[in-house]
């Protein structure tokens, strides 16, 4: 996707985002979404991150990046460090999804979580007609090479904030690279390719 036409699930974190914030990027991949809060909203922070590739290009287009694995903690971060704590399209690849949430909520005001739904009728439908778990755009491994190892739906997530004790803000439904439509969000479980969450702990007036 072009530069100058951000992905629609980045678009909607920005609007999430107060200007001048304090970020923590979890798994910040290429940089891509950092440096939109940086131009967008004069955002300032830092992204963690594990693969060397993407580590490089978070340094060439000047987006401050830690090697760091999520999944080993975030214990080297003092409480409410941050606004805003985001992790886009990870959490279903971590080991321990619930202790990362309320670690987010931990060093920041706000977390905001995005997820590939696994409920989306696209993938039950492939799986029925072909017996094969799908791959495409938004899930593009194998089943035996798959960092995915925590498969979530909306309904999932929903749970688990509840689990948690955590108040979602705001729920964001994205389909086919674009904001759902009425019925996408009547049923998001079925028709919504992508979810997005900016949650905080119940009574945090954020």
């Amino acid at each position: 996707m072009s530069q100058h036409t951000p992905r629609t699930d980045h678009q909607v974190i920005a609007q999430w985002v107060a200007p001048k914030s304090r970020v923590l990027d979890l798994g910040c991949g290429d940089g891509s979404l950092l440096k939109l809060l940086q131009t967008q909203k004069q955002a300032h922070g830092y992204g963690l991150e594990i693969n060397s590739e993407n580590i490089l290009r978070c340094a060439d287009i000047g987006v401050n990046v830690i090697e760091q694995n999520i999944d080993q903690g975030l214990t080297n971060f003092d409480d409410n460090s941050f606004d805003t704590v985001i992790m886009s399209q990870a959490i279903q690849t971590l080991h321990n999804p619930d202790k990362v949430l309320l670690e987010m909520l931990r060093i920041g005001r706000q977390a905001i979580i995005t997820f590939p739904n696994f409920g989306f009728y696209k993938t039950r439908l492939h799986l029925l007609l072909n017996g094969r778990m799908p791959v495409s755009e938004i899930l593009p491994y194998e089943w035996y090479n798959t960092p995915n190892i925590h498969f979530c739906t909306f309904k999932d997530f929903d749970v688990l904030c509840t689990d948690l004790n955590l108040t979602v803000k705001n729920r964001e439904v994205v389909a086919q690279g674009k904001q759902a439509s009425k019925l996408q969000y009547l049923l998001p479980n079925l028709l919504g390719e992508t979810g997005l969450y900016r949650v905080t702990k119940n009574n945090h007036p954020t």
